[in-house]
């Protein structure tokens, strides 16, 4: 550093956050030129309130305002005119809604969507927190963005999603990316405009991520991708704290939206003339324990299967919150799917509780044996971390034998993945990485052979598929999802398409299967 420098960084020292916050502008400049953390400290104080990871878990149920009066203010009406935008996503399916809901605001500022970044006026990365590949994508893209945005000095760059509500992700954009113009949280969305607005008049980055809680904004437009499935929130948040999950932090606590708000929203796609609608949460059966009265997922179960809509599924489940209602309203059939994504996470109580999971592998085990009772054809599948710190031989194998006694017939399998501010990144961990690699090498052989049983049992069966597209591999193929959510590929003609028609299966393979149209083939419902 030299003597300018020096000068410099002991002016901003001396600088109350208060002061920096009112000319953001020259601090942020310092800050480009001089690599120093107190810096950069003394700026993100001022600028952004990140999730208190210590005070997350004290936090109460206060109540959440509901808002019906989301509008983009004239001025930025037409802000868009001949400009366009991409929205690049990583992560859930939550993401994925989230993308739909950005996209909608900013189709109504006069924005167009393209999927070119040469053409695009603004990109937007829609970040996910959950794995270390995840964050290591993100940033991989923010560096392939760098030189586009020396090119086009007007493109605006932003970074919003999960990711963006870390400290650690946050300091490093400043302090290593201050091309990136906008960085929002996850409660932040429905700011978007006003953001926009500060980017492109303002000379500083805009940094807004809030760490409370946001309220629900139930007017926000949305552009949904297709016409044929819809992704429907129904609760925001998560109240768990599993120890390797930072979740609960970037996306705050359980938020439920209103019943006739949800059950409005289904009823207007099932009158634009979708097939299928997804009901969404971080911890989707958890809904309606905040609300001021008693109202869970099975009564919203209920509503909902009166709804002239063919297929109504849900994701994600946590075990703990799968009650005996729940199943009973499943198992009426119906639009109501008996295909169950429940993640276990691991076979080994030992493990489970170091998680903090809060049940055992036996009622684990016990709520399956409900769930099997009451749909004895209901298709299970889940999710499974291997290697979680300290994990031995031993419980990785009751992991193993969980998997065939339950029999599921799909998986979601990850080697762990510490992220910083979670109880379990600062664990000392003694499974070297080739076991753990070797792990999952193991389960996904298992994952692999299950699923390919499952699949066998289809072939000369009748099935019926909800049409989606032309296969990725073949456009002269279509394919579409089973009830019970199977990959079928056949030839049949474009008109099918967003139809739900019914299907011979001629071939099964491990994760999909091929089939033929059943002659003169009609809707089915």
């Amino acid at each position: 550093m030299n003597e300018q420098q020096r000068k410099q960084a002991n002016q901003i020292k001396q600088v109350d956050p208060s002061d920096i916050k009112s000319d953001q502008d020259s601090n942020l400049e310092r800050i480009k030129q001089i690599d120093s953390d107190e810096m950069i400290s003394k700026y993100f104080q001022a600028t952004y309130q990140p999730p208190n990871l210590k005070k997350a878990k004290k936090r109460l149920k206060k109540d959440v305002d509901i808002h019906y009066d989301f509008a983009i203010s004239q001025e930025m009406k037409q802000i868009g005119q001949g400009k366009k935008f991409l929205i690049r996503t990583y992560g859930c399916q939550m993401n994925e809604h989230d993308t739909e809901v950005m996209a909608g605001i900013l189709t109504d500022m006069g924005y167009q969507s393209t999927d070119d970044t040469n053409e695009a006026d603004i990109i937007l990365l829609n970040t996910c927190a959950i794995r270390e590949n995840a964050e290591n994508k993100v940033f991989g893209e923010i560096g392939h963005l760098k030189p586009l945005k020396l090119e086009k000095p007007d493109l605006i760059l932003g970074v919003c999603g999960c990711m963006s509500q870390e400290e650690s992700v946050v300091n490093r954009i400043l302090k290593k990316h201050p091309f990136i113009d906008m960085i929002f949280g996850t409660h932040n969305i429905h700011r978007l405009p006003s953001l926009i607005q500060e980017a492109m008049f303002g000379k500083e980055m805009v940094v807004e991520v809030w760490s409370k809680e946001g309220d629900i904004i139930e007017n926000l437009p949305k552009v949904r991708k297709g016409k044929i499935k819809g992704w429907v929130n129904i609760m925001y948040g998560c109240d768990k704290f599993c120890t390797y999950c930072i979740v609960p932090y970037t996306r705050g606590k359980e938020r439920s939206r209103l019943p006739e708000d949800i059950i409005q929203e289904v009823r207007q796609l099932a009158a634009q003339g979708y097939k299928e609608v997804t009901l969404l949460g971080q911890n989707v059966n958890a809904y309606g324990k905040d609300l001021e009265f008693e109202y869970g997922l099975g009564q919203l179960m209920e509503e909902i299967n009166k709804i002239d809509i063919p297929r109504v599924r849900f994701t994600t489940s946590h075990p703990r919150d799968f009650d005996d209602h729940l199943i009973e309203v499943l198992a009426k059939g119906g639009n109501l799917l008996d295909h169950i994504h429940l993640p276990v996470q691991s076979g080994s109580s030992e493990v489970l509780r170091v998680m903090a999971r809060r049940y055992t592998r036996e009622e684990y085990l016990n709520l399956v044996a409900k769930i099997r009772k009451a749909m004895p054809n209901a298709t299970l599948t889940t999710d499974i971390i291997v290697g979680f710190p300290n994990e031995t031989d031993e419980q990785f194998e009751e992991t193993m034998t969980l998997m065939e006694e339950v029999g599921f017939e799909s998986a979601y399998t990850y080697i762990y993945s510490p992220r910083e501010g979670t109880p379990s990144a600062r664990w000392e961990d003694n499974v070297p990485m080739e076991v753990k690699k070797e792990r999952l090498q193991r389960l996904n052989a298992l994952v692999n052979k299950q699923s390919k049983e499952a699949m066998k049992k289809y072939e000369g069966q009748i099935v019926k598929v909800l049409v989606e597209g032309e296969s990725k591999k073949n456009p002269d193929v279509l394919s579409g999802y089973t009830e019970r959510n199977k990959l079928v590929n056949f030839r049949a003609p474009k008109s099918v398409i967003g139809k739900i028609v019914e299907v011979k299966v001629t071939e099964a393979k491990t994760w999909s299967l091929d089939g033929e149209l059943v002659e003169e083939a009609v809707e089915v419902k």
